[in-house]
C-alpha cells in the first residue's frame, strides 16, 4: 500500500479558539472586560506557568491595573477575555503555588501534548503573535516605530500609518517512502546520534508546496521524489511557522548527497524497525534503541505513526 492518511489530528492543530475578530477593535468592550479577564504570561524563552497539565491563567487586573499596550487578545473562553503578555521579569524557576499545589514552568515541547484543545490553541497563538511583536517594532517601509492596535493583532507605523500584520511562515515536512516497506529518515548535525526525523524546509517565494517538497529533499539528501500527496498541517510557533505535511515516494537505490550541510546522515529504515522505535518512546527516552523518533507534540511523530500503521 503506497497511500495513507494521518491516524489523528496533530496535537497542536486541535486549537479550538473563539477568535472574536470584531471585538479586537472595540476598545470600550475590551476595557470593560479587563476586570474579569484572564492572562497568560509568557517568558522571553516561551515558557509558561503550569498547574498540573493546565496552563495557569491569572486574573489580569490583579497583575496589570491597566491593560498593557502590547497585550494580545487570544480569544474568549466561558465569556471571559483571555490575553497573553510577554513577561520580561518572568521568574524561570519552580515557584510556590497557591493552596492547590506547586506551580511549575514548562514549554510547548514538554507540555503541548498534555494540554486540552483550547489551551493548546491559546499557547501556540500566544507564542506566535508575541514573537511577531518582538520583531516588528519598526516599519518595513520607512523604519519608523510601530505601535500595536486592535488588541495586539495589528501594528501601525507612527509615521506613514502603514499597517503590519502577524506573519506565518509556511514550511513543508515530508515523509519519504519507497511505496512499500521502507522510509527515509535523516539527522541534523546538531542532533545527538540515533535521533532521526522526516525532512522539512521553508517554502520560497513564488514556489508551490509540491515544488518545495521536491526541491528541499533534493537539496538536503540528493533524492528525487514523485507522487507527492498532502497529509495535514500543524502550527509550529518557533517562532511563527506552520508545518504542511506531505508524503512522497522515492527510489532507495539513489545515492545520498548532502549538499547544503543541513543533514549529517540519512538512512532507509524498514517498517518493522520504525514500529520498534515507536514502542521504545521518543527523543526524550533513555532507551538504548537503534532509532529514536520525535515526540508526540510534533506532526512528524503523527506522520511516522500513520505510515507505520499501514498493514496492521
Amino acid at each position: 500500500m503506497t497511500d495513507f492518511e494521518l491516524l489523528q489530528e496533530p496535537l497542536l492543530s486541535r486549537g479550538a479558539l473563539d477568535r472574536p475578530v470584531t471585538l479586537r477593535s472595540d476598545e470600550d468592550a475590551l476595557d470593560a472586560g479587563w476586570g474579569d479577564a484572564l492572562v497568560l504570561r509568557v517568558s522571553p524563552r516561551g515558557r509558561v506557568r503550569l498547574q498540573g497539565d493546565r496552563l495557569l491563567l491569572e486574573r489580569a487586573a490583579q497583575l496589570f491595573p491597566q491593560r498593557p499596550q502590547e497585550a494580545v487578545l487570544l480569544g474568549v473562553d466561558a465569556g471571559l477575555h483571555v490575553w497573553a503578555v510577554r513577561d520580561t521579569g518572568f521568574d524561570e524557576r519552580v515557584v510556590p503555588g497557591e493552596s492547590d499545589g506547586t506551580v511549575e514552568l514548562g514549554d510547548l515541547r514538554s507540555c503541548g501534548a498534555l494540554l486540552g484543545s483550547t489551551e493548546a490553541g491559546q499557547y501556540v497563538t500566544a507564542l506566535a503573535v508575541l514573537s511577531w511583536h518582538t520583531n516588528a517594532r519598526f516599519c518595513s517601509r520607512d523604519g519608523a516605530a510601530t505601535k500595536p492596535v486592535q488588541a495586539g493583532w495589528v501594528r501601525i507605523c507612527e509615521s506613514c500609518e502603514r499597517e503590519e500584520y502577524p506573519r506565518t511562515d509556511p514550511a513543508i515536512i515530508c515523509l519519504v517512502h519507497d511505496g512499500a516497506d521502507r522510509i527515509l529518515l535523516a539527522r541534523q548535525p546538531v542532533w545527538p546520534e540515533r535521533m532521526y526525523s522526516v525532512l522539512a524546509g521553508f517554502v520560497e517565494a513564488g514556489e508551490s508546496l509540491e515544488a518545495c517538497v521536491a526541491r528541499e529533499i533534493a537539496e538536503e539528501v540528493g533524492v528525487l521524489v514523485h507522487d507527492v500527496h498532502y497529509l495535514g498541517s500543524q502550527p509550529w510557533p518557533f517562532p511563527r511557522s506552520i508545518m504542511l505535511g506531505f508524503h512522497a515516494k522515492a527510489d532507495p537505490a539513489q545515492e545520498f548527497v548532502f549538499a547544503d550541510g543541513e543533514i549529517a546522515e540519512a538512512q532507509w529504515f524498514t517498517r518493522a524497525e520504525v514500529r520498534e522505535a515507536l514502542e521504545a518512546g521518543d527523543w526524550s527516552t533513555r532507551a538504548d534503541a537503534k532509532l529514536l523518533l520525535p515526540g508526540s507534540v510534533s506532526i512528524a511523530r503523527g506522520m511516522v505513526e500513520s505510515w507505520a500503521a499501514v498493514g496492521r
